[in-house]
């Protein structure tokens, strides 16, 4: 739902510029400011989660998004509705961050690796669906206005936020033990039963100051992050130029109508849902990979085996989708073929996304929040300034060359889960964020938003304190 919300305003880019007064281009910032939202969002949901728990940020999320979703739907000129779509993006952020840690704490290592491409498979059928929520509203004779797209994308997120209140439970175990501690009390009357979230209490500000500097020094100090986090970039910049750029590819190529174009999105939403082909296969090799790390006195597998998903074509089928489809985009060629390339690309976003989040997780563990913090805050911002331009790269540069461009970029980028899968142990042991090299970190720990795993410590001043208290465990 969140993941449609940001692209949902693209399908009715004409009507909203007319009706507001603006170009096209600027009017792109509509779709643009609410990625960057999205990104700024990201750097504060996982301290938040660690104090509210997942399911109250999510629920808090939900609850502000809606709000300025309804905002924006009644912004009385630009300048408006781009500071409330923001607002609705950096509220909405909290399954960009958390739901890895939600997968994380409710399944094991050999569980996520389908449980986790699940939670993937939905998140990227938001973006490519948004534009098909949205399609037929300039045209239905019942929505008289392009401010329907934001009524549609309000009342999505409260079906959402009921589903939520209602249904979701809360997973956050050091959460989850400080509740059962303060059962504990309550039903024996016995206070010396803690929990260590409860005995910890570190304040939400020393939490952000923690959190906030981490990923930018991972950043530059970890070539895998900065290399993954670079080639998604690369993706997401794609992905979000098409939301101007299909309008070029298909309506002015072959005549459509606007509704139609928007609704050739489904293509790329067919195509992620086609990653699903491999889960059974990769299960069983996962397994397998398991039982052997075992054997060799290993408690888990190496985290290369992630970067399988993105070497059963993920990688090659980006470009070859892009020169597929921008070469094959004229009238005299039937428009099911860039439609199929569509399906490609789909398939190929997918599978470098799965491995790439899985490959992190694993290979940073305690310190993959920050790493997945930086990866989406980097790549959302790169990816709303790039819509901006999305209309004049295509409109100047045409079609075909403005998709070779893209081609040529990510053909660059493909070889890196080869690279990682060979030499990534390498990379691994001279890290000292990574798995082999992690390195104890003296400032105070935050909560793995990633893993699900509690990095707490007890104060030394309270050790006396605690050691006279029974811990509360599962």
């Amino acid at each position: 739902m969140v993941g449609a919300a940001a692209p949902i305003d693209a399908a009715v880019l004409p009507q909203a510029s007319k009706d507001l007064g603006v170009s096209e281009v600027t009017e792109t910032l509509a779709v643009g400011i609410f990625l960057i939202g999205f990104g700024a969002g990201a750097l504060i949901c996982g301290p938040f989660s660690e104090v509210l728990g997942r399911s109250g940020t999510y629920i808090f999320s939900l609850v502000s998004m809606c709000i300025w979703l309804m905002a924006s739907a009644l912004a009385p000129n630009i300048g408006a509705q781009i500071v409330f779509r923001f607002l609705a993006g950096f509220s909405g952020a909290s399954p960009l961050v958390c739901a890895g840690g939600s997968v994380s704490d409710m399944f094991t290592p050999i569980e996520k690796t389908y449980m986790f491409p699940i939670f993937a498979f939905g998140g990227f059928l938001g973006p490519a669906l948004g534009p098909v929520m949205g399609a037929w509203v300039p045209g239905s004779p019942y929505l008289h206005t392009w401010r329907w797209t934001e009524w549609i994308a309000l009342f999505t997120a409260a079906f959402v936020l009921f589903l939520a209140v209602f249904f979701q439970p809360e997973t956050f175990p050091p959460l989850l033990l400080s509740w059962k501690a303060k059962h504990l009390r309550r039903i024996t009357g016995d206070k010396r039963y803690y929990a260590e979230h409860e005995i910890e209490r570190i304040p939400l500000l020393t939490r952000l100051r923690v959190a906030l500097p981490r990923p930018f020094i991972m950043a530059i100090t970890e070539p895998v992050i900065f290399l993954i986090t670079l080639y998604m970039s690369v993706l997401y910049i794609i992905l979000f130029t098409f939301f101007d750029g299909y309008d070029f590819i298909f309506r002015e190529t072959y005549g459509i109508s606007q509704g139609l174009s928007n609704t050739i999105f489904v293509g790329i939403a067919i195509g992620v849902c086609l990653g699903g082909v491999w889960l059974p296969w990769m299960y069983k090799m996962t397994v397998r990979a398991q039982k052997e790390a075992e054997a060799q006195g290993k408690k888990q597998f190496d985290p290369e085996i992630r970067l399988w998903f993105a070497m059963l074509g993920g990688a090659p089928a980006i470009p070859v989708s892009l020169l597929w489809m921008g070469w094959t985009a004229y009238p005299s060629v039937s428009i099911w073929s860039p439609i199929f390339a569509s399906v490609l690309f789909g398939y190929g976003t997918i599978m470098i996304f799965i491995s790439s989040y899985m490959y992190i997780i694993d290979s940073y563990e305690m310190y993959a929040a920050s790493a997945l913090t930086f990866a989406t805050l980097a790549r959302y911002v790169i990816a709303g300034g790039m819509t901006v331009v999305g209309v004049p790269f295509y409109k100047n540069m045409g079609v075909h060359w403005t998709l070779t461009i893209l081609a040529v970029l990510s053909a660059v980028l493909s070889p890196m889960p080869y690279v990682f899968y060979k030499y990534g142990h390498i990379i691994r042991r001279k890290s000292r964020f990574a798995v082999r090299g992690a390195a104890e970190d003296d400032a105070v720990p935050v909560q793995n938003e990633s893993s699900g795993s509690s990095a707490l410590t007890i104060h030394p001043e309270m050790d006396k304190e605690v050691a006279e208290k029974p811990a509360a465990t599962e």
